[in-house]
């Protein structure tokens, strides 16, 4: 009986373990390659908004303090031709101390140091002569200075901003300059600690010399941070984004910024874990929606293992019958079972089919926009790369809301998010079915019209335009847009090429009074301007 060790194993059990195993196998790595993928996605779009957070702050702390000096300078003018008068200089520290709340303090010295003129909070160092860092950098240098922050006297962290004074013959007089409290209520303070996070999220900086100016916990202030490779960069000038270990031992994904004006660096970070956090669940969703499909596949390869085990069970049978004088016709016959294999193969495929519908799912939500149902970044970047396969010429529509910051101030963010949310609706509504519509970031826009001339994308933007001109939303009333064009590759040879000349035209179009469309200029020498305004 050669053949009786075939009839005990039970094939039946062997086909379900290994269609079981093989599944297992393939979902497990279908779902790690996919939470792989999501997991890079979400940890390079948090340091992308991490890196644009931080440049928004740096740029608004760079216009301060240009603003800061702007008012001084123009003081120092005008305390030029009444520095005898001492009356008038007090008006004038009066005047800088409560026209706005850039300073905590105003000081006017004269040449050696002595002190003119105070602000009434300072009037304590009145007729004293100044030996503070700042004091003496300022009489030092004899020019416009924003001087390292330092602890002074009072025990206080400051930072003094200071303008020279000069007569009318060129002679140094002295100096006024404007102190702001880094640990205490100030504009500064206020323009980098308005923000609130529910998720471990902070900003904070640091100057030159690695020591805290700002950070939520009031405690660290005046601290010298230790290794941070983000520190190291920031304060060599750098502006950019990276993972990194803080101080602390926490892994943050850290966005930073340079502040040119003053050298220091705003760096806002968010912890790794946090951004990973949703991913999880909806992983653990994905698993749960799939679970009840897997094993109703799994129920169907345990009814098809019996199917195949019989012609299995037929051909070993014949094989012990190969004297019989139909067993030639009998064995033709049952080879006919790589068809039922074929079968199997088709019902482990349906479980695998499942999972990737629910893969694409995922990709399609990592492409989209939660807010406006437009594409974000990553499905721009996919959509470029099907026009540059393709070589199909496109007009790039660039676009933003005029002062929109002044909309979520007034309104409210709620109010911003349905401001978006209907220009979107209108992009949509002026748009064609194979256009590209995609919210680049905040209130910014970028449209991709395929096998579109320059008057056709001239002709779209300003319909969009005056659209969302003449519409009017609730609460919010009227808005406009500005918008900038560029066509590959009539503008420039390259794709990113375009759509940068996209952006500048969009800028060139703000400059120029906004609500109003902007052609790029082309890479002739002498460029025509083709924009459009309302």
């Amino acid at each position: 009986m050669p053949f009786a060790p075939l009839f005990r194993v039970d094939l039946r059990r062997l086909i379900v373990l290994l269609a079981i195993l093989s599944g297992l196998i393939t979902l497990g790595i279908s779902f790690y390659a996919s939470y792989q993928v999501q997991r890079e996605s979400l940890i390079s779009s948090t340091l992308e908004a991490n890196r644009a957070y931080a440049a928004k702050l740096a740029d608004s702390t760079d216009r301060f303090f240009r603003s800061a000096q702007q008012q001084l300078a123009f003081s120092a003018e005008v305390i030029a031709e009444r520095f005898g008068n001492d009356g008038a200089l007090r008006d004038e520290t009066r005047r800088l101390r409560l026209q706005t709340d850039s300073f905590n303090s105003i000081v006017i010295t004269g040449a050696q140091g002595v002190v003119r003129a105070t602000s009434s909070n300072a009037s304590q160092l009145l007729g004293q002569q100044l030996a503070s860092p700042g004091a003496f950098e300022a009489l030092r240098e004899r020019r416009p200075v924003i001087s390292k922050p330092y602890i002074a006297a009072t025990g206080k962290l400051v930072v003094v901003i200071s303008q020279p004074i000069f007569s009318e013959n060129g002679s140094y007089l002295g100096y006024v300059g404007g102190t702001i409290y880094l640990t205490e209520e100030s504009i500064l303070n206020s323009l980098l600690g308005a923000h609130y996070y529910q998720d471990g999220s902070y900003l904070y900086a640091v100057d030159q010399n690695r020591r805290l100016l700002y950070h939520p916990d009031p405690k660290r202030l005046g601290t010298v941070v230790g290794d941070n490779e983000v520190i190291d960069r920031v304060i060599a000038g750098e502006s950019g984004s990276q993972r990194v270990i803080n101080s602390q031992g926490s892994d943050m994904l850290a966005g930073y910024a340079a502040l040119p004006t003053a050298g220091w660096g705003i760096i806002a970070q968010r912890p790794t874990a946090a951004t990973l956090h949703p991913l999880d669940g909806l992983m653990l969703k994905v698993l749960r929606q799939t679970a009840p499909l897997a094993l109703l596949t799994f129920l169907g390869v345990w009814w098809l293992s019996g199917w195949i085990s019989h012609p299995l069970w037929q051909l070993a049978k014949s094989a012990s019958e190969m004297d019989a004088a139909n067993s030639a016709e009998r064995i033709q016959h049952i080879r006919s079972w790589y068809f039922e294999a074929a079968q199997l193969k088709r019902a482990m495929q349906l479980g695998i089919r499942l999972l990737h519908q629910r893969i694409g799912k995922l990709n399609l939500d990592a492409q989209t926009d939660p807010l406006t149902g437009l594409h974000n970044r990553r499905g721009l970047t996919l959509a470029l790369d099907v026009l540059r396969a393709e070589g199909r010429p496109f007009a790039a529509v660039a676009l933003d809301i005029d002062h929109f910051k002044r909309i979520n101030d007034s309104y409210g963010h709620d109010a911003g998010d349905q401001v978006i949310r209907h220009l979107a609706q209108i992009m949509t509504a002026c748009s064609r079915g194979a256009d590209t519509l995609c919210r680049s970031g905040g209130e910014e826009f970028l449209m991709l019209l395929p096998d579109t001339n320059l008057e056709s994308a001239v002709l779209v933007a300003e319909r969009l335009r005056q659209c969302v001109e003449q519409d009017e939303i609730s609460q919010v009333g009227h808005l406009t847009i500005s918008l900038g064009i560029a066509l590959w590759p009539l503008h420039a040879d390259s794709i990113e090429g375009v759509l940068k000349l996209a952006d500048s035209a969009l800028y060139k179009a703000k400059q120029q009074g906004r609500n109003r469309s902007q052609i790029a200029e082309t890479d002739q020498s002498t460029p025509e301007d083709f924009s459009h305004s309302g």
